[in-house]
């Protein structure tokens, strides 16, 4: 694993409420023991910008990917490897379906309606990672107040673009998946926090700018 994410850390920062994991009885047998499904069974993900997938009600397995999407349309996916359609389907991000591959453990971002896959993960502690980064940021994030004070505003979004900024370098010297280009789909995430988006609830940041 490229990251070392570990369940101890994850529920010092959002508390064990907030994790979610997958059982091994979601995964396909042939994939339960990879190092990657191992992972989102006993660390899991904390919930908030990345949604990790439920099993299904009726056999509690987790979508394949031939259960979301028609591969055989994505132009730019035309040499995926015969059995990609039987990945499961581990989490949502965006509009993407992000897909487990057993053999490589790389994480998959199928987006249905552009028709369109991203290798946006070399391993599933780079995706731990990643959302566990910014779902920080977005939770401990503060704005100097509401005073408004544009010039106070302005630092404040040039100080919230530098901790993006951060985060896509740092994970990046590891894993240059996640931030490969600028439309991948944390790239477009990691732009739309740095606008003001996606501060929810009682976080600082949400209470700084809406109120």
């Amino acid at each position: 694993m490229l990251f070392d994410v570990t369940r101890t850390e994850l529920a010092d920062v959002f508390g064990e409420a907030r994790l979610v994991t997958l059982p091994a009885t979601a995964f396909p047998p042939s994939t339960a023991d990879t190092e990657g499904a191992r992972l989102l069974q006993t660390v899991g993900a904390p919930t908030g910008t990345l949604l990790l997938r439920e099993p299904e009600e009726d056999d509690g397995r987790l979508p394949l990917v031939q259960d979301v999407a028609h591969i055989e349309d994505f132009e730019d996916f035309e040499d995926a490897p015969q059995d990609a359609g039987e990945w499961p389907v581990i989490g949502w991000l965006l509009n993407a379906h992000l897909a487990l591959d057993p053999g490589s453990g790389k994480v998959h971002a199928f987006d249905a309606d552009e028709e369109t896959v991203q290798e946006l993960h070399t391993d599933v502690s780079s995706l731990v990672e990643v959302t566990r980064r910014f779902q920080r940021l977005l939770e401990e994030f503060t704005f100097s107040g509401d005073d408004g004070d544009d010039a106070d505003e302005e630092a404040d979004f040039e100080r919230l673009e530098r901790e993006v900024e951060r985060i896509r370098q740092e994970t990046s010297s590891i894993d240059p998946l996640p931030f490969q280009d600028d439309d991948t789909v944390w790239s477009v995430v990691g732009e739309e926090i740095a606008a003001g988006q996606r501060f929810t609830g009682t976080s600082p940041g949400a209470r700084s700018l809406y109120g």
